[in-house]
């Protein structure tokens, strides 16, 4: 059911509304990013005292991934703390976390994925929110490589014209949870 080497890394990443997302694949494909494929994902998101915890099924795959993940809710690129665990099995580990925890939100999308300066630039549409760019560069938890992670995400944002404004705080689970209400 559960691989034996679970993942942990650091990610610096960020997050912003667009209104299409013709624009940034343009400029990706115009920037000779690598396409590595669309997926439908459905990340299933339970409450816990603390961070995320979700349960992530892409369309095609027999496995899953389940994710905890600690991050601040700040606009702008901020760095995540992750653990993954590859599931064989995800429909025993979704009945096994359905009966221990609430199931909090669902999040239904389309992401492209490219690869681009040492980043992965995610294109998504997500079910009844709409259209982000999402960026996301793994680092190693250094005082350096995180400013320099920052600092590559912000030139990335200028190279693909994505403003300032449109930067958002929290995570899809969020934002479906705003909408709900």
């Amino acid at each position: 059911m559960l691989r034996l080497e679970p993942q942990e890394t650091s990610i610096v990443e960020l997050k912003a509304k667009v209104g299409s997302l013709k624009p940034f694949r343009e400029k990706l494909e115009s920037l000779n990013a690598e396409y590595v494929g669309t997926f439908h994902q459905v990340d299933t998101y339970y409450e816990v005292p603390q961070g995320r915890l979700k349960i992530r099924e892409t369309e095609g795959e027999s496995g899953a991934q389940l994710v905890y993940y600690e991050r601040p809710d700040v606009q702008g690129p901020k760095q995540s703390h992750v653990f993954i665990v590859e599931l064989t099995k995800p429909q025993f580990m979704k009945k096994f976390l359905k009966s221990v925890l609430r199931t909090k939100a669902v999040v239904d999308k389309q992401r492209a994925i490219y690869h681009v300066v040492e980043t992965q630039v995610h294109l998504d549409t997500v079910k009844n929110l709409g259209t982000y760019v999402e960026f996301e560069k793994r680092i190693e938890n250094t005082p350096e490589a995180i400013k320099k992670a920052h600092e590559n995400l912000e030139i990335l944002m200028q190279t693909l014209s994505v403003k300032k404004e449109t930067l958002q705080k929290g995570s899809y689970c969020d934002l479906v949870m705003q909408k709900a209400t």
